[in-house]
């Protein structure tokens, strides 16, 4: 029998070497043949306690996850340097915490990634700086790692927090500075203003050159403006610089010289003088001299009449006088226009007042005229501006911003980018947001603090909140909690909740509500709570209005961004799509990558 049994164990030490080659299955297949149970469940307990033995091993071989302080005690403001160091294989996918996970002490900077090779194995380093500004003892709570498909936590630490002695009696005491208004950076609205003033100067100059201008008078008008007399005579002194008749160009020649005599009769004896024939102005000349209504003597008639005659044969009949005579003829002319002008009596006090309102007349009618152009063109320009503009910006626009619009003020104003709260939610608003007293009831003053900045634009119907909510939570035995991903998105789903409740209470009514996923531009991930109302105004009547509500949860945080504006507002879709595009979570952009 003894030899029966120690036959038995010696085989059970072969099969031992053969679960370290063939694995779990073959051993438990060599454990199911005809062996009595004593044996069996030695055999298990053996096979059970090498498994652990060997996963243990492994665990333990492929990750190792420790944490170093540089100090335990710290004064107020101090920082502390926190190190994580994970030695994990090559191949393993590490992920550390990330944001505000080490409250109540707050992460002032994260560092990167320090990566160092041994053998097989990399040794992952980070250090996280830590600070705290109230005094006290605090506890990092434990910190979760990922490595591959599992989670490893660290232990949490104690860290002491001491105030500042601060001798009063030789740091002199001062009080709190007021606040200091900043002056608004300079727009560009000056450069439009300066644009608009240059175009009108253009267009007032251009009227004044074409049209108010008094232009020089060229020599032909400067003639026509003098008295008939002194026009013909200069007429005549023209005609002996001319060279017609060095150029034998007779017709030429009389036909300038009959016109000046009939030019200064048709002015002062007969209007008609011009298109009469020679018979015909001879004859009612005449007639004027025999009515006593132009006293001319009848040499004058005569020799005027014969100079016409000789006109007319040069200029139909190809004649051709001498030089002599027609230089004769000049002569005869002018003394027939001095005899006319002697001949002619002065014109009376009255007929020259006629005279003066006749030329204050028609001054007033080319003033009238000037004005009439200006008008007409600087209506057409403006007219033409604002069609132009409408058709390329729209009307409505234009006429907003004719007219002035609060929104469209707003959106084309000077943003502000600015972070709020802590950890800072970046955000781009037309207006600095303000910070509002939040009333935390007292039993919850040790366990939530809650800050909150709004923009409140009663006329526009725009209302801008950016809030920040930290949990100092503890589970059972004590010790930070941490909240599962289940926990995260249940409490986000509860704050949409409220906020919504929030809207009943103020009077909104035909509330729809659509939720999605939302990430900013930088890639954090949060949730997006979204819709329509009818907002009243009173009893009798509402307003129809949008609304947006953004949650994102991290351990301990839980940051929210509020925006509601007036549908019927042209402007505020524009303000609210530029806010929501400018939301950021970090100021750093986030890795391509993990680091591994």
């Amino acid at each position: 029998m003894t030899m029966k049994l120690e036959a038995r164990r010696l085989k059970l030490k072969w099969k031992r070497k053969k679960c370290k080659v063939k694995g779990l299955k073959n051993i438990f297949s060599i454990l199911t043949k005809n062996e009595d149970i004593l044996v069996f469940r030695h055999r298990t307990s053996i096979v059970g306690l090498c498994s652990m033995l060997f996963f243990l091993a492994t665990f333990s071989l492929s990750a190792q996850v420790t944490t170093e302080i540089d100090t335990t005690t710290i004064r107020i403001g101090e920082q502390i340097d926190y190190k994580i160091n994970v030695e994990a294989d090559s191949t393993s996918l590490v992920v550390f915490p990330e944001g505000q996970t080490f409250m109540p002490l707050e992460a002032v900077e994260a560092l990167d990634i320090d990566t160092t090779k041994n053998e097989a194995k990399f040794l992952l380093s980070r250090i996280y700086k830590l600070t705290q500004f109230d005094s006290g003892a605090y506890t990092i709570p434990r910190q979760k790692i990922l490595i591959g498909d599992q989670s490893f936590f660290t232990d949490s630490l104690k860290v002491a927090v001491n105030t500042i002695e601060v001798d009063t009696t030789k740091q002199k005491l001062y009080d709190i500075k007021p606040i200091i208004e900043v002056e608004k950076s300079i727009s560009t609205w000056w450069l439009w203003a300066l644009l608009i003033v240059l175009a009108v100067a253009a267009v007032a100059f251009l009227l004044y050159w074409f049209i108010w201008r008094k232009k020089p008078l060229t020599e032909a008008e400067e003639i026509a403006l003098l008295p008939p007399y002194d026009r013909a005579k200069l007429a005549l002194s023209k005609l002996d610089e001319s060279q017609y008749l060095i150029r034998s160009e007779v017709k030429e020649y009389y036909s300038e010289l009959t016109f000046i005599i009939r030019k200064y009769l048709d002015e002062k004896v007969y209007d008609r003088a011009l298109e009469s024939t020679t018979s015909e102005l001879i004859n009612h000349l005449n007639l004027l001299k025999d009515g006593n209504q132009v006293p001319l003597s009848k040499e004058t008639i005569l020799h005027l009449e014969s100079i016409l005659q000789r006109a007319d044969l040069v200029k139909f009949a190809k004649s051709a006088p001498d030089t002599a005579l027609a230089e004769m003829d000049k002569k005869t002319i002018d003394k027939a226009i001095d005899n006319v002008k002697v001949s002619l009596p002065e014109p009376s006090e009255e007929e020259k007042l006629l005279d003066q309102k006749y030329k204050e007349e028609q001054e007033r009618k080319k003033k009238r005229k000037k004005i009439w152009l200006t008008v007409i063109i600087s209506l057409f320009l403006i007219v033409a501006t604002y069609v132009g503009f409408g058709i390329k910006y729209g009307f409505g626009y234009v006429n907003d911003t004719i007219i002035g619009d609060e929104s469209k003020e707003l959106l084309e104003g000077n943003w502000v980018e600015s972070a709020y709260g802590f950890p800072p939610i970046w955000i781009e608003t037309p207006e600095v947001l303000r910070r509002e007293e939040v009333e935390v009831p007292e039993a919850q003053k040790d366990k939530i603090k809650t800050s909150v900045f709004r923009y409140l634009g009663e006329k526009q119907g725009l209302d801008i909140q950016v809030s920040t909510t930290a949990f100092n939570l503890t589970d059972a035995q004590g010790q930070p909690k941490q909240l599962t991903d289940e926990e995260k998105s249940e409490d986000l789903v509860k704050a949409s909740e409220t906020y919504l409740n929030t809207l009943e209470s103020q009077g909104a009514k035909d509330i729809t509500v659509k939720r999605e996923k939302f990430t900013t531009p930088n890639g954090a991930e949060g949730f997006r709570v979204y819709g329509t109302m009818n907002l009243a105004i009173d009893e009798a009547s509402t307003k129809p209005a949008k609304y947006n509500l953004f949650l994102f949860r991290a351990e301990n945080v839980r940051q929210q961004i509020i925006l509601n504006w007036s549908a019927e507002d042209n402007y505020a879709d524009a303000i609210i799509d530029r806010i929501v595009d400018s939301i950021e979570l970090k100021p750093d952009e986030i890795e391509e990558e993990k680091e591994n």
